[in-house]
């Protein structure tokens, strides 16, 4: 008799319970794709398919060449392990601050890992960022980050994501130049590469349960400027690869010429003894991959004494990168997306501490000169010396006062080194694009409990924040990254968990006297809102010399 009270209850929980099965259905770790099909893993509440070709192996003929379509293959493979990184020298350590080195290297390295809820209901489609990783275009991996920690966040939240990490080609191998390559038509090839996993993203995404409409990109410093860089291919016409873009620590700024690399590739060529061949860039396909990488280990690292003039980066080639960056933000050739842009506050300390031998007022000058501003006037150059003038209490680390002085211009070199390659950018980026497009800015400001004191806030301290590595900020900035990545608006919702929803993040055009920055700052989880004036007038005057240093070009 009390079963019969219960059977209708029983039979609406059982119907209930089938129809959820239906729209939720079980976890599946196997994907077909158009060239194979792979296996990954189950890991928590998470699918992960790690070490996915999205390109035929570079290597050979293809060497140096634009990517092609992976290779076909039957049966089922799997994809449970990172692929081997890029080609690329080890870093050196400065400041007890290493940069991540990868455990297996080889040329074969086109390949990047999708990260999944495990669960995604029938008919849905998850927004999807796509994470480029940084390291100065020399160096780097997609294993730096696994990056499970945020979209474990993003199930938390109740707003899952799909995460997308590539790898790229790194230094000779993605960056050549010189007039050989200009001629080939083969410059910027990381660029294409990086390119050729967004299209690999809209062909791909929606068999893991992705939306291809709904794709935003991510870097940091090397992968925040390629980032821009993709914002500015094709006048800013990106086929629909993307819907927004996220810059930690990098934005539009000035690049070299291909040409102008020419002596990079007159080094390779020397170490691989193709000085005298007919075809230089020939034997460079043809020569051993080992006398290849000790070519790049012989050109300089980060951090250097050329500091951030890099040795491999993307160049103007008149291909891939028409026209200076800078000239293409003035002229409104750019992606029409909503961005977050932002940095830390002492982004130029890590770049600063070799130049120990630069002592003085005159020597810091000459320095500017020679690296950074070859033609520049007597009157600009004292100009620079006022905006960035020989006091330690006005250097980087900032807000520092008189300690901190690893050596008598280091802070002063920090000052200038991180305005003009990161923040002086940022800025006249952020203020260009914000009158037609939401710009989202920020500014972090939380020391890293493991950074050396002369660090600072420095270089990267704001990525385990936004990757959710560390719980006690709170997840304010994971959690902003989650929902710009579903809405194209870092605001959290009312009815959200996240401490986000306390604070509003105004675009950056909400005011023109004092454009707003949503800041990190110390103790964590506290947030602010400060704004983007501070240094005003020295960060005009980088920008007025860059400017002229592109005219100087002639790009």
């Amino acid at each position: 008799m009390l079963f019969e009270c219960f059977k209708p209850l029983l039979l609406s929980a059982f119907l209930a319970s089938q129809i959820l099965a239906q729209s939720t259905p079980p976890p599946t770790t196997l994907v077909n794709l158009s060239y194979g099909s792979f296996e990954g893993q189950e890991s928590g509440n998470l699918v992960e398919f790690l070490g996915l070709p999205y390109a035929a192996p570079p290597v050979g003929k293809l060497r140096f060449e634009p990517p092609t379509d992976p290779i076909a293959f039957e049966g089922i493979r799997q994809a449970t392990a990172f692929a081997p990184a890029c080609p690329q020298r080890e870093a050196d350590l400065t400041g007890g601050l290493p940069i991540p080195r990868a455990a297996n290297i080889s040329e074969d390295c086109l390949y990047l890992n999708v990260l999944k809820p495990a669960n995604i209901p029938e008919g849905e489609k998850l927004p999807v960022l796509v994470y480029i990783h940084g390291s100065g275009f020399i160096l780097g991996h997609t294993g730096q980050a696994r990056g499970d920690t945020l979209v474990r966040r993003s199930v938390e939240l109740g707003a899952p994501v799909i995460l997308v990490t590539t790898a790229y080609r790194l230094n000779a191998f993605g960056f050549l130049g010189g007039k050989e390559i200009k001629a080939a038509g083969l410059g910027n090839i990381g660029i294409r590469d990086q390119r050729f996993a967004l299209q690999w993203v809209q062909k791909h995404i929606e068999q893991f349960g992705g939306n291809p409409k709904n794709v935003k990109i991510w870097g940091v410093s090397a992968g925040a400027i390629s980032v821009a860089m993709h914002m500015l291919l094709n006048d800013g016409n990106q086929d629909n690869l993307f819907h927004g873009g996220v810059m930690e620590a990098g934005s539009p700024l000035v690049l070299p010429d291909i040409v102008n690399q020419q002596r990079h590739f007159d080094a390779l060529v020397a170490h691989t003894n193709c000085t005298d061949a007919p075809d230089r860039l020939e034997c460079l396909r043809d020569a051993p991959y080992e006398a290849l990488v000790e070519g790049v280990k012989n050109s300089s690292t980060i951090p250097s004494f050329e500091g951030l003039k890099l040795t491999w980066q993307p160049m103007v080639d008149g291909n891939v990168i028409v026209r200076d960056p800078q000239l293409s933000v003035k002229m409104g050739k750019f992606s029409d997306i909503p961005i977050i842009t932002g940095c830390a506050e002492d982004e130029g300390t890590l770049f600063s501490l070799i130049m120990t031998n630069i002592t003085n007022n005159a020597e810091f000058l000459a320095y500017v000169k020679s690296n950074y501003f070859n033609e520049i006037s007597d009157k600009d150059l004292k100009a620079l010396e006022i905006a960035y003038p020989d006091d330690v209490t006005q250097g980087s680390p900032f807000n520092t006062g008189t300690a901190n002085v690893f050596s008598p211009q280091y802070k002063r070199l920090a000052a200038f080194q991180g305005d003009l390659a990161f923040q002086a950018t940022r800025r006249s980026f952020s203020a260009i694009a914000s009158k037609r497009q939401p710009v989202y800015g920020f500014r972090y400001m939380r020391r890293r409990l493991d950074a050396a004191p002369h660090l600072g806030v420095d270089h990267g301290s704001d990525f385990p924040e936004f990757m959710a590595l560390v719980n006690s900020t709170g997840l304010i900035a994971a959690d902003a990254l989650i929902y710009f990545t579903r809405n194209g608006d870092p605001n959290a919702p009312q009815d959200s968990i996240s401490l986000l929803r306390n604070t509003k993040w105004d675009v950056y055009s909400s005011s023109v006297e004092n454009p707003p920055l949503f800041t990190f700052v110390d103790p964590p989880p506290s947030v602010n809102i400060t704004f983007d004036t501070y240094r005003a007038d020295a960060m005009k005057l980088l920008n007025k010399l860059s400017l002229k240093e592109i005219g100087r070009f002639g790009l």
